[in-house]
């Protein structure tokens, strides 16, 4: 049992990894797009619409889609009033409780609501209702339900430390720590 839970922590904390240092790149294609929309608004005194939808858009895909890599590294919003006193085995069972009666039923909740938000909205193949928007909204919808998904995965992996850390089968690394 001990060797299914670390292996999960293990893939799970593999894969948001991956998709952290992936999506980290937007990023990049963000500040790139909005340079490009600063230069084209002061010489042609102008904007175009596609830019400023795509400006949100990529911005949206960076904080859902590393939503996981965020808290697998703890970087998450806490409210930490007495979190950062406790014993790394008091801290796993806030970790535990916390990430099966909110965590977990959270993103179920948004995975379900996010995929009917995406499907409704390429069932009607939603664009954008400005002119010179995007097209293929759903893309951006189906999204919400994707960076439900990973930080869902990362919620177990979450979870499944939290019992090796409480039956005393993993010993905390630091406060990025847990299973690599």
């Amino acid at each position: 049992m001990d060797k299914l839970l670390q292996q999960t922590c293990i893939v799970i904390g593999r894969i948001n990894e991956a998709l952290g240092s992936g999506v980290s790149w937007l990023t990049t294609a963000l500040v790139l797009l909005v340079g490009l929309d600063v230069i084209y608004r002061r010489l042609l005194d102008d904007t175009q619409t596609w830019i400023m939808e795509m400006e949100w858009h990529l911005f949206a895909l960076l904080f859902l889609l590393a939503a996981g890599y965020a808290f697998k590294h703890d970087r998450h919003v806490r409210v930490d009033l007495f979190y950062s006193k406790f014993s790394p085995r008091d801290k796993a069972w806030v970790n535990l409780i916390g990430g099966l009666l909110f965590l977990l039923p959270w993103c179920m909740a948004l995975m379900v609501y996010g995929f009917r938000f995406g499907l409704d909205a390429f069932v009607i193949r939603e664009t954008s209702p400005d002119p010179g928007g995007l097209p293929a909204r759903y893309i951006i919808k189906f999204s919400i339900a994707a960076g439900a998904f990973f930080l869902f995965l990362q919620g177990v992996a979450s979870v499944a430390e939290s019992v090796l850390v409480i039956r005393g089968k993993l010993i905390p690394r630091d406060a990025e720590g847990g299973i690599s």
